[in-house]
């Protein structure tokens, strides 16, 4: 019997800029609030049985409602973070991650390298997986960068632009059985995977 994880990427937030909370503390806009709650109720049917989350407030914030109209705690997990990017909001941060997908051993000197990252999500959903029966959904909350490499490393065809294009939430299935198999879940606007 197969196990699957719902891949959440976190509603719209307010955009990193100088001056502005911290990449740990950035909040959901209010429209992402809006979104968040119509998140639940695409997720909640599934009945997840845990919602596991990065530690980031914008991705707690956007699975918040659905661990709350079902009682579950949102469990925080640091193997969950965004890609640490090592660079402070520029103008030029496209040409940044541009060079982080082409060059994936590429890291600033505070930075992880993309390679690093998709380790760091392909063992993170690995154990999501299995803490998760036989027959049970989990959630799993996370950010853009993080799915994008998780995606590509579970054998779909994603890129830099495809990122670029990751709408604000984005739900994948994940489903655990002799292969992992991945599917975009709900209409359009909450994800799609690159043909």
């Amino acid at each position: 019997m197969t196990r699957t994880l719902l891949l959440v990427r976190h509603a719209t937030s307010v955009p990193p800029a100088p001056g502005a909370p911290s990449e740990r503390d950035r909040p959901l806009t209010p429209d992402g609030m809006a979104q968040a709650e119509r998140l639940a109720d695409l997720v909640v049917p599934h009945y997840p049985a845990r919602v596991l989350s990065s530690p980031y407030l914008r991705a707690v914030q956007t699975v918040r409602p659905t661990a709350d109209r079902l009682g579950l705690a949102v469990e925080r997990l640091e193997s969950l973070r965004e890609w640490a990017s090592g660079m402070d909001p520029t103008p030029d941060w496209q040409a940044h991650y541009r060079r982080c997908w082409a060059e994936p051993q590429y890291a600033t000197a505070t930075g992880e390298t993309h390679d690093a990252l998709g380790r760091r999500a392909l063992a993170a959903l690995a154990q999501a997986a299995e803490r998760t029966r036989a027959g049970e959904v989990t959630v799993v909350a996370s950010h853009g960068t993080w799915i994008s490499r998780a995606l590509l490393g579970l054998g779909c065809p994603v890129d830099a632009d495809w990122w670029l294009s990751l709408p604000m939430p984005a739900v994948f299935t994940v489903t655990y059985g002799d292969v992992p198999a991945v599917t975009p879940t709900g209409p359009p606007a909450y994800g799609t995977l690159p043909a």
